[in-house]
């Protein structure tokens, strides 16, 4: 089994996002444009391309992916890195959907049983800290961090109708909202559990 996506220099890995947000989406992420452009071509940093692949941030042959564009963007680079972990460290997410939400030492216990490995393996703290490194770039309260791949915007909408009472005694005044939801075509029920959540904690209220 493939071990979750890992960096020895974990320290360098919030160090080159940062560089990709400034940096102009390149028609291939190679060796020279991380060591030219973005300025990290040591030998430890040369791990982060096959990183940026398991995680889905570019292809095989090094061009930038959706997830890659949308990191960039501030307004959905904390939802896209948390799509990312969740793709990259699927195994962790397997085992526990709120890994993200775990102490170091949980974290870390997750990571051996997922392995295989001896808890004091220096493999172990590397997934451990490439994990959290990322984590900090993260937002999982993001509503699209918790379906994997693009959608669809919601079209959401909600028509008020105005119900009076005929033939009382006193005026009666009922309301009702109607919630129309286009659905994106899509076969990951995760898609439409993460929908349904939102609607309920944003639109189904007695507010």
């Amino acid at each position: 089994m493939a071990l979750p996506p890992f960096m020895n220099s974990t320290g360098l890995i919030g160090k080159i996002f940062e560089k990709i947000q400034q940096a102009k989406v390149p028609p291939r992420y190679t060796q020279d444009f991380q060591a030219t452009v973005l300025g990290y071509g040591s030998g430890s940093a040369k791990p982060f391309i096959p990183f940026l692949k398991r995680l889905g941030f570019i292809q095989s042959d090094g061009t930038p992916t959706e997830l890659y564009t949308r990191f960039r963007n501030a307004d959905s680079s904390g939802a896209a890195m948390a799509d990312a972990m969740r793709q990259g460290f699927s195994d962790l997410f397997q085992k526990n959907e709120f890994a993200h939400a775990l102490t170091d030492d949980k974290l870390k216990n997750l990571v051996v049983e997922v392995t295989g490995k001896e808890p004091g393996d220096g493999t172990i703290s590397a997934i451990v800290g490439s994990f959290k490194a990322c984590k900090l770039l993260a937002d999982f309260d993001a509503v699209d961090a918790t379906v994997k791949g693009k959608i669809a915007p919601l079209d959401i909408s909600k028509s008020l109708v105005r119900h009076e009472a005929k033939a009382s005694s006193s005026t009666e005044l009922r309301l009702a909202y109607t919630i129309n939801v286009n659905l994106p075509e899509t076969t990951d029920v995760n898609v439409y559990n993460a929908i349904f959540s939102a609607i309920r904690a944003n639109l189904l209220t007695d507010e």
